[in-house]
């Protein structure tokens, strides 16, 4: 699998955080962050499907909207204070790195905290990462099926704030192809150099 190597690169040190987000977090999915790693880096199950959601513009959206593309996919949360906003502007660099070619990689950013991240609240979100990122919400019954889909962990954690919240989530990107089949994933963190040197070479694949 052509990730191995850069999975392998950042894992320890993930497979260390992620065992510890799901120790923390409330048991509201049946596997942890550390056997959803295991699937992802193995391609143990399939990974990634068909999705219905709503973009910052309020505008319907599936994944066939991207096809003949490849697809950079992000989860998270507008309001995750740091690991969200750093994987995404790498996102953002890696697209403008590539020049021209970036054209044939769609950056999309799916939220796993629709309650407050609407299409009006995203539009004034993903501009700040690169002008190409899309945004997507939907009903919490569609984000808990693209999620799934993606083997993504997330839970809702209540702060001692009365009523707040924030959300533990896996943070990885992941890379699927032309047909929107996956590829393989960049751990969290990944410099967008890396991401550039391991897209450039499926972008030279039309076919794949």
């Amino acid at each position: 699998m052509i990730f191995r190597t850069i999975a392998g690169a950042g894992a320890g040190l993930w497979l260390t955080l992620a065992c510890a987000l799901a120790a923390d977090a409330p048991a509201q999915s049946t596997r942890s962050a550390a056997e959803i790693m295991d699937i992802l880096m193995w391609n143990r199950e399939p990974v990634g499907g068909p999705f219905a959601l709503t973009d910052q513009a309020g505008q319907a959206r599936t994944d066939k909207d991207f096809r003949g593309r490849l697809m950079l996919v992000y989860f998270g949360f507008t309001f995750c204070p740091d690991v969200c906003p750093t994987d995404l502007q790498a996102i953002g660099q890696a697209i403008d790195k590539l020049g021209h070619d970036g054209e044939e990689v769609q950056p999309i950013f799916i939220t796993v905290d629709p309650e407050r991240d609407t299409a009006a609240h995203l539009a004034d979100y993903v501009p700040l990462f690169h002008p190409r990122l899309i945004g997507l919400t939907g009903s919490a019954e569609a984000i808990r099926k693209v999620a799934d889909a993606y083997k993504v962990y997330y839970a809702r954690v209540p702060l001692k704030d009365a009523g707040d919240y924030t959300v533990d989530h896996t943070a990885y990107i992941y890379l699927m192809d032309r047909d929107g089949n996956y590829l393989g994933f960049f751990p969290p963190g990944t410099s967008a150099e890396r991401m550039v040197e391991i897209i450039k070479p499926r972008l030279a694949q039309p076919g794949h």
